[in-house]
């Protein structure tokens, strides 16, 4: 029994795979209508979320499963004060997979150390989204027709936001990627990433603050939104949410063939403006989400499609 904590718990030929397996799907969606029937997930939200726990469910309904779980913790046990551990022995006895997202990070790996069923990491506090990393490397390959030799850069709230890091983590697999790091000062990559993982490996990386300066070279964008669950502070989440907001003019800066990722919801960091943009491919990369979960749970139910 195989659980997904992080991108890295998965090699690239696996990643492959997966990414292989999501592109049949898209291409085949009938021939695996049924695959799990009879099956079910648990989608397990102590935060809120709409992408997120939607698509896990869309894609166990796709794969012709069935779906249970809660969306907040108010309205599961962990109101009464039930731990993660004593809520996944229970729903291991209901479900056969389940999907956790927690503000707590580890809470996932707790969960995955007492199920009986295999659990995905749906997001654990700042710490890691594995499967929009899934998605998005997903977004990437589909549009860009690789995964290497690729300028990615990475706009926001890189402190906080765990779907960067585990990007991140994912892309220094793969041959000359270069990140452009573009953040103000008090929102930088953590330390941890910056020396373990970028530097660790060797990567090519830049930290800046204009995203006016960065945006020419880029072969990807992915933005981010200030996080405000992450903030302690109210004035400090005000100083920062209008940081950077990309508009028409700083697009116009932009190679003809970048794209704009962003793993949602956003607020305002995107204008509007952008989406008739044809490189605007953040509602793209949601769909993308949906065939990725689904295979994501064929795989780790080991069920076979013929």
């Amino acid at each position: 029994m195989r659980h997904l904590m992080s991108p890295l718990d998965f090699n690239v030929d696996e990643l492959d795979k997966i990414l292989d397996l999501a592109a049949d799907i898209e291409a085949n969606p009938q021939k695996y209508a049924h695959a799990c029937e009879g099956k079910k997930i648990a989608t397990l939200f102590y935060e809120p979320s709409t992408r997120t726990r939607l698509s896990f469910e869309a894609a166990m309904l796709n794969l012709g499963g069935s779906v249970l779980g809660f969306s907040s913790a108010d309205s599961s046990s962990a109101a009464k004060g039930e731990s993660v551990s004593d809520t996944i022995r229970v729903i291991s006895c209901y479900a056969d997979i389940a999907a956790i997202r927690h503000p707590k990070e580890g809470a996932p790996l707790v969960a995955s150390l007492k199920s009986g069923i295999p659990v995905i990491n749906a997001g654990d506090g700042g710490h890691e989204h594995p499967t929009q990393t899934l998605t998005d490397l997903m977004t990437i390959r589909s549009l860009k027709g690789r995964l290497g030799h690729l300028t990615i850069g990475l706009c926001g709230d890189l402190k906080f936001g765990r779907t960067v890091h585990s990007l991140i983590n994912a892309l220094v697999r793969y041959p000359d990627v270069t990140f452009v790091l573009i953040s103000p000062e008090e929102l930088r990559i953590p330390d941890y990433v910056r020396e373990d993982v970028l530097r660790k490996n060797n990567q090519k990386f830049k930290e800046v603050t204009r995203l006016e300066d960065a945006i020419p070279e880029l072969d990807l964008l992915y933005m981010t939104r200030v996080q405000k669950e992450r903030f302690f502070n109210e004035e400090d989440y005000v100083r920062m949410k209008d940081f950077y907001i990309l508009d028409k003019q700083k697009m116009s800066l932009a190679k003809p063939d970048m794209m704009v990722l962003h793993p949602l919801p956003r607020v305002n960091e995107i204008s509007t403006e952008v989406d008739d943009d044809p490189r605007a491919a953040y509602f793209k990369q949601a769909q993308y989400g949906v065939y990725v979960r689904m295979a994501l749970i064929l795989t780790l139910l080991e069920v076979k499609v013929c």
